[in-house]
């Protein structure tokens, strides 16, 4: 069954230039889509004519008769003096007038004013109460809003008074409590930290109806998306998978076209030469020749309309780097920081070596850009000692970019902040996809993605071995966060950086600093994939071992091994964990002699002399806490 269909579907704002341009698609019942698209490609005016919000110039559009749409990106107005909880529960609106009508129908029966009709209205309304999953309402609200971090607090507090984030978090937390049919989300990750995000992640991998996300989040997309469409000229590209296959089988797409078209060329050339060589014949005297000729050219006006495959266009400049040759480029001992009686950590020490990336995550409000802060010198920690090392040359992105002059366009920004001539700031401004009288634009009216693309568009014309990013990926559209990566592959100093992005982190980290809350912080030295891969393990050995604790409290039927069984299994995850260490170790050391062939044959034997023994541990482990 077709929940959305889409035919020839036409949409523009000014006179000769269409936004949308003949697009034309259909989901099915029960399918999750990813919507792709550059910024302006047309992407949230689709949603809003979904939904009825805005109107379209030709084409048409069919919603399945019954289906109820949700767009988060509309935030309703509700009545002055409403909490968050209260819109929460107009998602349950139905429910709860079944629950007050029940209650006066209870308060007529018992009054003995009972009859059939009232009987029969009863027994519906009870039926609906229960369908609606009236006994576990309050239930799966707190479940959905925990989910969504939504705190008691917040939901206690007005809703006017939150801010813009915190109401689309609530808008998401109404919509799924409503259980619409169809799912439109607009970017609906940019106001979640991690743990909301991947919550999110699994409710939607869970969700039977119909979904449809644009979302610069690629991990997100890999997640939750079962094919692509693409918006390109106003007009959708199929992908028949997630994110990762769209990148793949894009360019598998241009490649072929590429060829084509040289194909094309190739022959153009080849029948232009003999067009050439048959209309001199002609003039020779063999009038003849002329008429095939002729032909040719028609042939050759045909092959001239396949098109030249445009690629995306990456970054034309590189990070300018500076000699690093101490060991430390950061240290840190004992540092605490608190805001209040909130506690973010206490007692950090951190060594941070040149040539490491390093990814600072966690929840919002753990104390990520707090840290940061104290690196930069922005702010002061409350005790403990830090300091960067002697030769360390440092450059800084922050969340909220600020310029010397906000009155300033670009290009005089980039002349005076960065001491260059204006033909040199007009080629570096144009590598970030800055042009023509773009660049006299004043910098206090950019956008918060373009600002952070100025700031480092200005800094990778300076001399650093230590960048330091706060969420660089922010505000950008999945073009300008390639562009960035691009920028940052050739980057072989040290770099430090915060993000929610798990697609640039997963790229980009050697070292993950996870600031898991109430003061805790992880450091673990490795990939992201492999911080993912230890965290779930450990998880497995915590729930193994809070389960063996539960049994031991309920039965003392084998009271004389269960603490050699216990004391085993403690062995074994300490003897996994020194095993996992020195893999660490080797990974690094590989990293390390990338160009020496003889000693990377050495590190992969011992590498799989440790996997065999690591394999053999966990099956030991699973064996006792079987």
């Amino acid at each position: 069954m077709t929940d959305i269909s889409v035919k020839d579907l036409v949409k523009g704002f000014e006179i000769g230039s269409n936004v949308l341009d003949g697009l034309s698609f259909s989901i099915t019942s029960g399918e999750h889509v990813g919507i792709l698209g550059i910024n302006g490609s047309g992407k949230t005016t689709l949603f809003r004519i979904l939904t009825g919000e805005q109107d379209y110039d030709e084409g048409s559009v069919m919603i399945a008769p019954g289906k109820r749409i949700g767009l988060i990106s509309q935030i309703p107005v509700y009545p002055d003096g409403w909490t968050t909880e209260d819109v929460l529960k107009t998602a349950q609106h139905q429910l709860f007038h079944a629950q007050e009508r029940m209650e006066e129908i209870e308060q007529l029966l018992s009054e003995g004013k009972a009859d059939d009709a009232l009987l029969s209205e009863y027994d519906r309304l009870q039926s609906d109460f229960l369908r609606l999953g009236g006994y576990e309402a309050d239930a799966e609200r707190s479940r959905v809003a925990s989910g969504l971090d939504i705190t008691p607090d917040m939901r206690e507090r007005l809703f006017d008074n939150l801010s813009g984030g915190e109401k689309t978090r609530v808008n998401l937390a109404r919509l799924i409590l409503e259980d619409t049919d169809i799912l439109l989300l607009d970017e609906p990750t940019n106001h979640l930290d991690l743990h909301a995000t991947e919550w999110l992640e699994e409710y939607i991998t869970r969700f039977r109806g119909t979904v449809l996300a644009i979302s610069h989040d690629r991990y997100f997309l890999d997640k939750v998306a079962q094919r692509c469409i693409e918006i390109i000229d106003g007009k959708a590209e199929f992908y028949s998978g997630n994110y990762s296959f769209f990148v793949e089988e894009r360019q598998r797409r241009f490649e072929e076209k590429q060829k084509q078209y040289e194909k094309d060329a190739a022959k153009i050339a080849q029948l232009q030469k003999a067009a050439d060589q048959m209309h001199l014949w002609a003039f020779m005297g063999n009038d003849k020749l002329h008429k095939r000729a002729f032909s040719m050219e028609k042939r050759i006006e045909k092959l001239k309309k396949t098109e030249r495959p445009v690629s995306r266009k990456k970054l034309g400049i590189r990070f300018r780097e500076t000699g690093f040759t101490g060991d430390e480029a950061l240290v840190m001992a004992d540092v605490s920081k608190s805001y209040g009686e909130k506690e973010l950590f206490s007692g950090l020490d951190l060594e941070i070596v040149g040539g490491e990336s390093v990814a600072i995550t966690g929840n919002n409000g753990t104390g990520k850009s707090s840290l940061i802060k104290i690196i930069v010198g922005e702010e002061a920690a409350d005790s403990g000692f830090s300091a960067l090392g002697p030769q360390i040359r440092a450059a800084y992105l922050p969340q909220i970019v600020r310029f010397s002059d906000d009155s300033r366009s670009m290009l005089d920004s980039m002349i005076y902040d960065c001491k260059c001539t204006p033909q040199e700031a007009r080629d570096r401004l144009a590598a970030f996809g800055f042009r023509g009288e773009n660049v006299l634009r004043s910098v206090g009216v950019l956008s918060g993605g373009e600002r952070s693309r100025l700031k480092l568009c200005m800094l990778m014309g300076s001399d650093i071995n230590l960048l330091i990013l706060d969420e660089p990926t922010n505000h950008l559209d999945i073009a300008s966060r390639e562009w960035i990566e691009d920028a940052l592959s050739d980057y072989e100093q040290t770099l430090i950086f915060v993000s929610h992005d798990r697609y640039f982190i997963n790229r980009f980290a050697t070292r993950v600093l996870s600031f898991e809350g109430n003061g805790v912080v992880t450091d673990y030295k490795g990939t992201y994939q492999e911080f993912l891969d230890w965290r779930e393990r450990q998880q497995v050995f915590a729930e193994a071992d809070r389960a063996r604790k539960t049994r031991d409290k309920k039965t003392d039927s084998r009271p004389e091994r269960a603490p050699d069984l216990s004391r085993s299994s403690a062995k074994i995850e300490r003897e996994i964990e020194k095993l996992e260490a020195q893999v660490a170790k080797l990974d690094a050391e590989a990293e390390a002699a990338s160009s020496d062939y003889i000693r990377l044959m050495e590190l992969d034997t011992a590498r799989k002399d440790l996997d065999g023994k690591l394999e053999a541990l966990y099956e030991r482990w699973e064996e006792l806490n079987a």
